[in-house]
Order: C-alpha cells, then sequence, then structure tokens
C-alpha cells in the first residue's frame, strides 16, 4: 500500500508534469500504478492513466464525504503496488478559511507522504523562508521531502541546494530544469487532453526521461513504502449483473471524451453495454438504446463536427424519435443549432432550437449546487439526493435560451443554462452544462439506466 501525494506551493507549478514523469517511471520499474487526483478534472487524469496504464480516479471533497473518500481509495489500492496522488491548486489553498478542502487535510486523511514541488524560477536564498514558513504553518503535516521545479542551469541549482542543506531539515529529492522540461500544448482548461494528441505516447517519455534523470526515484519509492496499511472494507454487493441487456452509445473520439472512469463502472454494473461512437469519424449512430454525450471540445472539431452531417441527422433523429439521451457540457454544444467561436459559425446537431457561442473567459467555472425541479425526468432510486453537487467548466454559452425551455435543475451555486436553471430537458433528453458524479449519492448512472429501460422500445 506504497503511497505519495505530489503537491506544490501554488498552482500551475508543474505538478501534473511530474506526476505523469514519476507514474510512467513507476510502472516501467513493474508497479501497479494507481494515479488519482484530486478535485474535479478530466484532463490531468487522462494523462495520468495513460502514463500509468491505469484508470486515475477523482477525489473531491465537495461531491465527497471523508468516509466515501477513505474507501474509494482503500478500495483502489486493493489491487495496486503505489498509489500516487496529484494535488490541485496550492499545498494549503482551500475554499474555506479553516482549509478543511485543502491538499494538506487530504494527505493527512488519507496518512500520504507528501512531496513539496516548489517553482524555484527566480529564486535564490529566498527559498528557505517560504520552506520554513510551509513547515510551520501546519505542525501535524509532515513534508517528506520536496521537488525543485524551472531550476535555471547548474549553478541555480548548486546555489538552491547549499539553502535547503543549510537552513532546512527537508529532503531534496530532485531539481528539474527549466530548459529540460517537455512542452505539452495548454487550452482554456488547462492542459490538451492527451485523447486529443497524437503525440501523446511520445511526450510521456519524454518526461519520463526528465524525472529519471533529475528526480531521486529510489528515495521517492522508500518514502511512499513508509505509509502505515490502508484499512479494509468489505465487498460490495453485486446488485445488477456486469455487462449489459442495453446497448448505450458513449461519444468517445477528439471532440469528446470527458468521462469518469468509476461512473462508467456504474453505467456497466446498471446493465449498460457501452457502445463507443465518434461524431467526429463515424457516419452513423451504432445500433442503441440510448446515447451519452459527455464534455470535450468540440470548438477544436468545429469543421470535422459540421462536415458530418451524416452523424448529426443520426443523432438528431434518435432524440426526436424518442431516444433517450444524456449530454454534459461539449455534449449540450453539440446538440444546438449552431456552434461560434470568433468568425467561425457551424451547424450542430439541431436538436436544441438554439445557438450556442464561445467566449474569451469563462461563463461557467467551478463548484455548481443543483435542486431537482419537479419536472426532472430520470426515476427516483432510494436515498437519492435532492440536492446535488457537481461542476461546471465552459466558456461557451447558450446565445439565447428559450424562454418555453422545461429545465430539471435549479441552479443555486453556479452558472448553469441561464444563471438560475440547468438541465434542458427535450423529449427523452436531458442535455446540462453540469458534471456529475456518481458519488454522494447522486447515483446517475443507475437513474439514466432506468430511464433508458422505461424508454426502451419493445423489439
Amino acid at each position: 500500500m506504497s503511497r505519495l501525494y505530489i503537491s506544490a506551493t501554488h498552482k500551475s507549478s508543474g505538478k501534473t508534469t511530474l506526476s505523469i514523469g514519476l507514474c510512467r517511471n513507476f510502472a516501467e520499474l513493474g508497479y501497479r500504478v494507481r494515479p488519482f487526483k484530486k478535485g474535479p478534472d478530466y484532463i490531468d487524469p487522462l494523462w495520468l492513466g495513460q502514463a500509468a496504464g491505469r484508470d486515475c480516479l477523482n477525489l473531491d471533497y465537495n461531491t465527497m464525504g471523508q468516509g466515501e473518500i477513505r474507501e474509494t481509495f482503500a478500495r483502489a489500492m486493493e489491487d495496486a503496488d503505489l498509489g500516487l496522488i496529484e494535488g490541485n491548486v496550492g499545498l494549503f489553498d482551500a475554499t474555506d478559511l479553516a482549509g478543511s478542502n485543502s491538499n494538506a487535510e487530504l494527505a493527512k486523511l488519507l496518512e500520504v507522504p507528501l512531496i513539496l514541488l516548489v517553482d524555484v524560477q527566480g529564486m535564490s536564498r529566498g527559498l528557505a523562508p517560504l520552506l520554513l514558513g510551509y513547515q510551520a504553518f501546519d505542525p501535524s503535516l509532515r513534508i517528506a521531502g520536496i521537488i525543485l521545479n524551472k531550476v535555471g542551469g547548474q549553478r541555480h541549482e548548486g546555489n538552491l541546494r547549499r539553502v535547503v542543506e543549510h537552513y532546512t531539515d527537508l529532503a531534496l529529492l530532485g531539481a528539474i530544469h527549466r530548459e529540460s522540461q517537455p512542452r505539452i500544448d495548454e487550452r482554456h482548461l488547462g492542459l490538451m487532453p492527451s485523447n486529443e494528441s497524437r503525440e501523446a505516447e511520445a511526450q510521456i517519455e519524454d518526461i519520463r526521461r526528465m524525472v529519471a534523470d533529475q528526480v531521486d526515484l529510489d528515495t521517492l519509492l522508500r518514502i511512499s513504502a513508509s505509509a502505515p496499511p490502508l484499512p479494509r472494507f468489505p465487498p460490495i454487493p453485486v446488485l445488477a449483473p456486469r455487462g449489459g441487456d442495453l446497448r448505450i452509445g458513449i461519444a468517445r473520439d477528439e471532440a469528446f471524451g470527458f468521462y469518469y472512469p468509476d461512473d462508467l463502472e456504474a453505467l456497466r454494473a446498471a446493465g449498460a453495454d457501452l457502445i463507443p461512437f465518434s461524431p467526429v469519424h463515424d457516419q452513423d449512430l451504432p445500433e442503441v438504446d440510448g446515447l451519452l454525450i459527455g464534455g470535450g471540445f468540440p470548438e477544436y472539431r468545429l469543421r470535422e463536427l459540421a462536415a458530418n452531417r451524416g452523424m448529426r441527422e443520426a443523432v438528431r433523429d434518435f432524440i426526436e424519435g424518442g431516444g433517450p439521451a444524456y449530454a454534459e457540457c461539449g455534449g449540450l454544444m453539440y446538440l444546438c443549432r449552431t456552434l461560434s467561436w470568433g468568425d467561425e459559425i457551424a451547424p450542430m446537431c439541431g436538436v436544441l432550437q438554439a445557438d450556442v457561442a464561445m467566449h474569451e473567459r469563462p461563463q461557467g467555472r467551478g463548484y455548481i449546487q443543483l435542486r431537482e425541479r419537479e419536472a426532472f425526468p430520470w426515476p427516483r432510486l432510494p436515498g437519492q439526493a435532492l440536492e446535488i453537487h457537481a461542476h461546471e467548466f465552459h466558456h461557451s454559452a447558450i446565445v439565447a435560451p428559450d424562454p418555453a425551455w422545461v429545465y430539471g435543475y435549479e441552479v443555486l451555486r453556479g452558472s448553469g443554462v441561464d444563471g438560475c436553471h440547468d438541465g434542458i430537458i427535450h423529449k427523452n433528453l436531458l442535455a446540462s452544462y453540469a458534471h456529475l458524479r456518481h458519488v454522494g449519492g447522486v447515483g446517475w448512472p443507475a437513474r439514466f439506466i432506468a430511464q433508458v429501460r422505461r424508454c426502451r422500445r419493445p423489439g
């Protein structure tokens, strides 16, 4: 049950690059690596999962209680040799003053040895008070070691090593030079997703070599093994046969790929056979009972999506014919009449009679809280939460929401479609800017599958 927590002094310090390199190096050494990401995120987990060769799971205080976080982590580690958690934002950053949902608190909750990554660009002796302050701020948190990032060269590294050794008792486990760092293209929501990058494997290999050359992997492995045993939880009873009697078409290609792996597993457990299809490349839908169109970056494939008229018409005909469908964010955009970005405007599926436009600034970003309205279409299940904690990340907005639209959610916090509502209901479609997770009593996969069963056509 070895494990490490990679955090940093502030966001954009290089945590993801370091974590990708560690995952791939440890995997190539023969360890079964299970990556995790703190908070809501799709893009970093795609890279971490590809680097480790195993799905990356999210641990998020907004959607999960402490008990659920502990259980999720412990269960996921049962078939792993080493767990690696990549933090979000800075080590002590949090949405509340007490820091109850910070990286520091998660590391303590799961008893994970913490490695602090420090962006030292432009720093010298000033590194000492920074490190001493981080150690003193929370004496109950032990920083097991530090790694320096964006080091200016050999001379800079030597000066920083002397500072760390003279003023602190921290183990210096690596110094990553700025000039050696491979680049991953960025988007308005972070890194380019690995499902869009044809060079992803080559980039991961470049990162692996960089980390192997400049980080003390042997000492990191010894630190990871110092973690105490994890609790054991009884097996989860299987309430439905795995594999399914229902065929759910799931949009997966360069434009759509934002899905949580544990949510997909919950769909399978509820009886879904997930059938991938590509709105970019395929000309028609496979034979399916329902559609799932998740988030992504359809604006970057605007021309290809528009040119694929056959798929656009097939999706429209399926939904207009009463076929059950669920769309999140990028999926919602694809179902609108047109999508515009800058000077370009292109036709989409036309299921929702509205236009959607990209904006330079975020139109909705961060945690969102929803309350189901009476019109919500999916069957309720025992223990279902009425108020839902979720998240949204979108630079798009619907130009003029139809005043006659029926919505499934009231927005208590966040933006949604119009600042007050989210979850557009059209026939048997639910289309939302909110991203749901199968945690915290939400149980959306089983509810969606129940809706598909209810709508299933005879024969």
